[in-house]
This record gives structure tokens, sequence and C-alpha cells, in this order.
């Protein structure tokens, strides 16, 4: 059976010696009239120490794979993607051997030093990060390069179409839920939360022990929301969300509200919230927001971003992944619809996380 397995292992590395170029989704410059060029003269990188090259099973695609086409946030790669599930099949120098043929995800934090003052907290503020799709080449591609570091092995009972969106959806939600700092049976508001981040949210936030008012609007999502276990919907084109809240919470409001949504959804959320609840920002918004200084001291609010979570975040929503409790709502596309499934994501069209296959 050794035997077996090495050759196995050694064809892995020989076939992709015999390659040089590759098939990915190419972004010459973003901006306003951005697309992205399904291309297959992209060359095939080589892992440096440390790293290894992975060939990549299929990707998430995300929204903010959509401010970086627009050019609303910075990128540097001419490759995004963010949320890749594939194999190991190229170890650089110093990695272990083991490592080779191991099914991984590729996460949006590629690297960190973990040596600054900033990673003794938490290594997704390292002022030093680097991250796949943004200043690296990401996951809409069939091969990529990852540190061993940056590896999360992904259990062999989650498809790859179902662990791909957990990578960054999510992670996202695992994290500025737990940066929330609640305690069992507290009160969360999550507006949108029958988006592609929100239904996970409800169903990560009702398994850490929370009570989740679930904000969106029309009868589909409200039934999709109490299903995936929200204590309470409230549809913000027909009831009085703030009203409403403070009903559901005794009169002093959420506990903690995780905002997902755009500028009207952070200007609502501090009104949501009982004195010395917490505001978490994870929707990403360009514009500026009046707040008010005032109201954050003389009610003791308090104010957190959150991008992704740790390491440690994901082990724990793998696990709850793995147990049945987390499951994302899946589209699964095929990697020449990328455009297409980019422009659905910026007018609003797409229910759940998309996943792109990538061509073998």
């Amino acid at each position: 059976m050794k035997i077996i397995l090495d050759d196995h292992l050694l064809c892995c590395e020989a076939m992709t010696e015999s390659k040089s170029i590759q098939i990915g989704a190419w972004l010459d410059a973003p901006g306003p009239n951005a697309r992205v060029e399904i291309r297959n003269d992209i060359p095939i990188p080589s892992p440096g120490i440390n790293e290894v090259l992975i060939k990549l099973e299929c990707s998430g695609v995300c929204h903010s794979d959509v401010h970086n086409l627009l050019g609303q946030t910075p990128m540097t790669t001419n490759v995004g993607g963010h949320e890749g599930v594939g194999r190991v099949v190229k170890l650089g120098e110093n990695c272990p051997k083991d490592l080779l043929d191991k099914r991984v995800g590729v996460k949006w934090l590629h690297t960190y030093c973990n040596e600054c003052e900033i990673c003794q907290v938490d290594v997704t503020g390292c002022p030093n990060q680097h991250n796949s799709g943004r200043d690296v080449p990401g996951t809409f591609q069939q091969y990529t390069i990852s540190p061993i570091e940056g590896l999360t092995s992904i259990p062999e009972a989650l498809e790859s179409e179902i662990a791909a969106p957990l990578l960054c959806a999510g992670l996202s939600m695992y994290g500025s839920i737990s940066r929330a700092g609640l305690k069992a049976e507290e009160w969360l508001v999550l507006p949108g939360a029958g988006g592609g981040l929100g239904h996970l949210g409800v169903q990560i936030a009702r398994e850490m022990g929370y009570k989740v008012i679930a904000v969106d609007t029309g009868e589909r999502k409200r039934e999709l929301c109490l299903k995936l276990g929200a204590t309470a919907f409230l549809d913000f084109k027909t009831d009085d969300v703030e009203a409403k809240v403070k009903e559901l919470t005794n009169g002093y409001g959420a506990d903690a509200v995780v905002c997902l949504g755009g500028a009207s959804a952070y200007a609502q959320g501090l009104k949501l919230l009982r004195n010395c609840g917490t505001l978490v920002c994870v929707g990403l918004v360009t514009e500026n927001l009046p707040i008010s200084p005032f109201e954050i001291l003389a009610r003791s609010l308090r104010i957190v971003g959150s991008t992704v979570g740790t390491p440690e975040h994901l082990v724990g929503l793998l696990e709850m992944a793995v147990a049945g409790k987390v499951k994302p709502i899946v589209e699964v596309r095929e990697f020449e619809e990328l455009d297409e499934v980019l422009g659905r994501l910026q007018r609003y069209e797409v229910e759940g996380r998309v996943v792109v296959r990538i061509p073998q």
C-alpha cells in the first residue's frame, strides 16, 4: 500500500512539472466597467521555501471580489478570489512530505508576520499581511501558491463546494459574532440575515447560544431565517424595526448588532442597541457616515471592526459544518460564467453563495 501511495504522490508532482501554463480569470485593470477574461496562458508559479502549489477544484465568489473588480478597494494582482479548495500537488523547500495530496483551503488572509505587536492580539489585523486575490494571485485559476502556515485542512466529510464559502463568508461571520462578546441567551440583530453572509450568521449565532433577530425583507427570507434558527424575523419594509427590537428585548434593545448591509443599515444599527451594546462593522461601505460621539459616550456603546475570523475561529466553524450544524446555501456554476456571476453579485441578484468549478 505504501508503494502505491508514494507512486500516486510522485505522479502529482510529475504532472505539475509537465505543465507551465494554466487557465485563469484575468483582470487587466479594476474600474467601473472592468470585466474578467478567461485566459489559458497564465504561468503556473513555483512554490518557494515553506510554500506549496495547490491545484484548485473550486472557488467561492465573494462580494468583496466585486469591490476589487470595480476599483473600490485596492487590488494589485490580476487574479482575484479567496475561497479556494484543492489539493497540494507540489512542495517547496522545507515543506513536510505529508502535505502532498492533502486537501486544503486557501483563504483571504494569505500571510501575516506573527511577530508584530498586533499579531500578538489578533493576526487578522497584522499591518504586514498579504491577501489572496488582493495583492497576491488568488483562487480564480487552476493553480495557486500558499505558505504552509496559511493552509487550512479541509475535513473529508465536507464537499469542496460546501467548504469553499466557509473560508471567507462563514469565517467572516464566525469572527464578527465572536467579537461581539456576547453571553448565552443574549440578543443579536443581523440586518441582511437572509443574504450570503447573513444566512450563515443566523446558523452560527444559533449554535453559539444567542437569540437572533433576523432583519431582511420578503416572505422567502422570513421562511429561510426562521428555518435556520432565528428567534424572530423583522421585515424592514413593513415593520418598525427599531420599535420591534425594543419590544422583543423588554425595552432595552439588542446586546449586539452585526452590520452586514449598506449605509442605511449602519445608520440604524446604533439605534437598535441597548446601553453598553456593541456594533460590529462587517459590511463594506465606501461613503462616510455621521456618528455622534455624544451618543456613544452617553450610552457606553462599543464599535468594533471585523474583517475575517482567526485560524482558531475557522477550526470551530469547520467543526460545526462537519456536525451538520452550519451549511451554506450554494449555487454551483462553471468557471466560464465567472464574469456573469460577478455582475449578478453587483446587482444583488444572488441568493446564498456562488461557487465556480475550476477546470481540471
